[in-house]
């Protein structure tokens, strides 16, 4: 069971002021966060706020209210925070453990849990989407796009490639950028030998400096 009850005796709760800072984007987790009672901002935040465990948002992709589990995605993925969570209320936490908390995830079926982790990965996949609109350039989301993207070309052993197997009119819909700065981006990333090809296959020439490009 995951209901926030079952880890009452194995985690803690916690009380927190408006404006403190509960999850950093990038961080490893060592708790999961379940929203008793308040209000939270979900997003960016301005990182010239962050010390102290005070933060304001930047960049707000949205709002949470109680109850609710703030982070559970990233522990059933087994994947870094995303976004930065800040208090917009008083707000009252539970924090459970991460071994705690997967110890809890193995008591469900295997039909359930399946179920949960795509819907984690779904909603992860849409939160990284937004957190590249919101704070990386035009090149950057590109790099990002390619890199998720990339698969293994038949050309040579160890290669990667990219197969557009949608139009670029739809893929630059999903960046949040106009087509026609999709191709002028390609075509720079070429000149920079980042990448090769034309058509609908793309060649990761230098996946270290797209990394480099992409923040990642």
């Amino acid at each position: 069971m995951l209901a926030p009850k079952s880890f009452r005796a194995t985690g803690e709760t916690t009380v927190h002021e408006a404006g403190s800072v509960l999850q950093r984007r990038g961080t490893v987790l060592t708790h999961v966060l379940h929203l008793d009672s308040g209000k939270v901002a979900v997003g960016l935040a301005d990182q010239g706020t962050m010390a102290h465990e005070h933060g304001t948002m930047a960049h707000a992709m949205g709002s949470l209210d109680a109850p609710f589990w703030l982070n559970a995605g990233c522990a059933i993925l087994h994947q870094r925070a995303v976004v930065d969570i800040v208090a917009t209320t008083r707000v009252e936490v539970l924090r459970v453990p991460v071994a705690n908390f997967e110890a809890g995830l193995k008591s469900l079926p295997t039909a359930a849990f399946d179920l949960l982790r795509d819907v984690a990965l779904a909603h992860r996949h849409q939160a990284e989407l937004a957190v590249s609109r919101l704070g990386k350039d035009a090149e950057a989301r590109c790099a990002e796009w390619l890199l998720r993207h990339a698969e293994p070309a038949a050309s040579q052993p160890g290669a990667l490639a990219v197969f557009l197997r949608e139009r670029k009119r739809q893929i630059a819909a999903q960046l949040g950028i106009a087509p026609e700065t999709f191709s002028r981006v390609l075509r720079q990333l070429r000149e920079r030998s980042l990448i090769s090809g034309s058509g609908r296959v793309l060649n990761l020439i230098d996946p270290g400096g797209l990394k480099a490009l992409a923040g990642t």
